[in-house]
Order: structure tokens, then sequence, then C-alpha cells
């Protein structure tokens, strides 16, 4: 019996042969595209014809480094007796800058850190600021009465940069760590020293009309090293 043979029509096959034409044809790449802010590029391996793939994903987080913006240059003090940032100060750090945009201010004030403190919420400063009655809704309403509302169109930079007043702050936090000759890190008890040592700054305003004082900020000297207190209860 003959074997049943079969052939391609020659349209299809005309079809065949210039769809292969124009798939040799083709770009060795494609477009990056882009969706809700990751970039998708996509590039066919030569040796398989499956695709790599990378995506670069954007963030709206404030950017927390291990380190706060000091300029004091400490010369006589080695690296490894340089105080380091306690990691509840620097989310407090990072949490004043968010609430610094979200307020839609230019710059980082003192009135953010003690917000900044406020909201990361777990140290022994925190703690100690509510139960005097220093919450996060009264210092916002007491930075917003004292400083009052941004231009609704205006949109703070990513980082905004320190006031002066906060820079000193920050200086005086370290200094007082420096001085004081003591192992353990710089604590938001620190920091809220700090604001307080400016007297004409947002900060010291705001916690002065909120019923702090001085011998409320020499009860957080007794306590300035400490930055939380675990309890097994």
């Amino acid at each position: 019996m003959a074997a049943n043979t079969f052939s391609f029509p020659a349209n299809l096959l005309r079809y065949s042969q210039s769809f292969d034409a124009k798939r040799s044809s083709a770009p060795s790449f494609l477009p990056s595209s882009s969706m809700f802010g990751n970039k998708l590029l996509i590039r066919p391996q030569l040796s398989s014809s499956r695709f790599v793939t990378k995506y670069h994903r954007s963030s709206a987080t404030a950017t927390v480094s291990f380190s706060l913006p000091t300029t004091v240059k400490p010369e006589t003090a080695s690296p490894d007796k340089i105080p380091k940032w306690s990691a509840r100060a620097i989310r407090s750090f990072a949490m004043a800058e968010l609430e610094a945009r979200k307020l839609k201010y230019p710059n980082t004030g003192t009135e953010a850190f003690l917000m900044g403190i406020l909201v990361e919420g777990t140290s022994t400063t925190a703690k100690f600021l509510r139960a005097n009655g220093i919450t996060l809704f009264k210092v916002r309403e007491e930075t917003l009465n004292l400083l009052g509302k941004s231009d609704l169109f205006f949109f703070s930079p990513e980082r905004p940069p320190l006031t002066e007043q906060a820079q000193r702050a920050l200086d005086w936090a370290f200094n007082e760590k420096l001085k004081s000759g003591e192992s353990g890190e710089i604590t938001t008890n620190h920091l809220l020293l700090g604001i307080w040592s400016e007297k004409e700054s947002a900060g010291h305003k705001i916690l002065a009309t909120l019923g702090f004082n001085d011998e409320k900020a020499k009860e957080i000297a007794k306590s300035i090293n400490e930055d939380t207190i675990l309890s097994f209860k």
C-alpha cells in the first residue's frame, strides 16, 4: 500500500515564509515600559526563548540612615569613642521628616522632631510626654497655630532640609553625649533636651505651651541615657 502523503497549500506556505522573515528582522530588544512607578526592562536571552526581567521600584517612604546629620567634628575622640544614635532616635528623625512633608513645610524643624518622637512612640521620651499630656494631636494643633498652614499647591522636598534651630538641637544632643564621656547611644531623651535648649524654636514654644518646663527637663535628664524600659511583668 502506498504511504499517505500530505503537502501544505501553496498560499499557506508563502504566509509561513513571510512570517518567519518578519520575525527574523524584528529588533533584538523591546522598549521599557512603566506602570505604577515600576520600570520593567525585558531582554531576550541569546541561549533561551525566556525573558530576563529587572524591576526598579520607587519608594515614597523616608530614607533611614544609620546616623543623623550633625556639624560637630570630634577631633580628639577616636572613631570607636564617637557616640552613635540609637535606633529609636533615628526612626524619630525619619518620622520627623515625614511629618514635615505631611504638613507641606519646606524644612524639618524642632516641631517636626517633637512630632517624630511621638509618632515613633516606643521610647521612654514619648511615654513621658504622653504621661504629661503632650500628645501627637496636641503638638500638631499647636504647630499649625504657631506656624500656620502651608500653601495648598506647595510640595515639600523628599528630604526637607533642617532649620538652623533643628540643626543646633541635633548638635546639642551629640555634644552632650560626647562631653559626658559615658558609653551608650545618643537617645531620644538627648534629642528632646536638644529641642528644649533652643529657646526661640517652635518646638520649645510648643512644649512650653503644653506644660513642659525646666523641672520636667530635669526629670528627663536623670534618665537621659535610657531609650526604653523593657518589662516582662
